[in-house]
């Protein structure tokens, strides 16, 4: 969800009232809710226009969708099974419906990367990569930096290549996290690990880091790494992108965060958005790069990773390409 998204979602939530918006809160992930309370706590004053075109644009959206069954879930179990029989459609539903609960799982998506690193930090690697790969990439990164380098490159290692976990394994993963936390028994087969994750994890790990955990699994296996490698996509490789996907960026990203990642960045990747910017804005650009005082590389890194997390989501959605390490293209 970009800013404005955000901002229209809070100012939505915030005219429901506490008990129909705690409502809403109970369906969202644990990032959504972070991401509209920061934009709710930082809201004061919003014009009465701009509330009635918010809550305007919702019930017409609203009134666009027809909900045809009320648990779709359920609806495919029993279509399935009166169609093909309870075993022919036992060996689809879970297929079907992969992930759908991980109930164990999800109560580790609202800790604290560092409580879920003490908790995993003595169990065995394949069971921390298995673990990891049901976590998003950036909470897996966050845990991955509170372990030694040594458990970084173990697991990362596995996550690389993990080929899915069967029923059975994951119903162990899920006694091992049931042992300190409290929840269902049960979790679904899921296809999840393999090279792309584990890429997708290393990227957020930042400079330095990355290289260690890359260097250790070349150790292990050359062409596991360079596979790896070539799934990764960094700032620099924002060169790659085109004009019309550099513009797409540019309308999705702050002008704060802009300023502190190219900071930092090489001359040419600065040219780059300044050339795909007006010129009014590009001077601006430049005169706030010129006038900004040192910045910590910390710093310069952290808005350089909010950026990529634009450019894969914009990827995600199809909006634009990205080209990877290699010759192989990504989206």
């Amino acid at each position: 969800m970009d800013e404005q998204g955000l901002n229209d979602a809070a100012i939505l939530l915030m005219s429901l009232g506490e008990e129909e918006a705690a409502e809403v809160f109970k369906h969202l992930s644990p990032k959504e809710v972070q991401k509209l309370g920061e934009t709710i706590a930082r809201m004061r004053t919003v014009s009465k226009d701009k509330v009635d075109e918010v809550i305007n644009r919702f019930t017409s959206d609203a009134a666009a969708q027809s909900l045809l069954v009320s648990d779709t879930s359920n609806y495919v179990r029993a279509v399935l099974k009166r169609a093909l029989g309870d075993d022919k459609a036992a060996l689809l539903i879970d297929r079907i419906l992969q992930g759908g609960d991980v109930s164990g799982i999800e109560s580790l998506k609202w800790m604290d990367p560092l409580s879920v690193a003490e908790l995993l930090r003595n169990e065995h690697p394949q069971i921390v990569a298995a673990i990891l790969v049901h976590l998003d990439p950036e909470q897996s990164s966050a845990i991955l930096m509170q372990l030694t380098d040594r458990q970084r490159s173990e697991v990362l290692l596995r996550v690389a290549t993990l080929e899915g976990i069967q029923p059975t394994a994951l119903k162990d993963l899920n006694e091992v996290l049931f042992k300190v936390l409290a929840g269902g028994d049960k979790i679904r087969k899921s296809s999840l690990g393999g090279v792309k994750a584990a890429a997708d994890i290393i990227n957020l790990l930042g400079s330095g880091v990355d290289g260690v955990v890359l260097e250790s699994i070349r150790g292990y296996d050359v062409d596991l790494a360079q596979k790896i490698m070539d799934k990764m996509f960094v700032f620099d490789d924002v060169m790659k992108l085109d004009d019309r996907a550099i513009q797409t960026v540019l309308r999705e990203v702050a002008s704060e965060t802009l300023v502190v990642a190219l900071k930092g960045a090489q001359p040419e990747l600065r040219e780059k958005f300044l050339s795909n910017m007006s010129s009014r804005a590009a001077e601006a650009l430049r005169e706030d790069l010129e006038s900004r005082g040192p910045i910590r590389l910390s710093e310069v890194e952290a808005q350089q990773k909010e950026i990529l997390k634009t450019v894969r989501r914009l990827a995600d959605e199809g909006q634009i390409a990205l080209a990877g390490g290699g010759d192989d293209a990504f989206v």
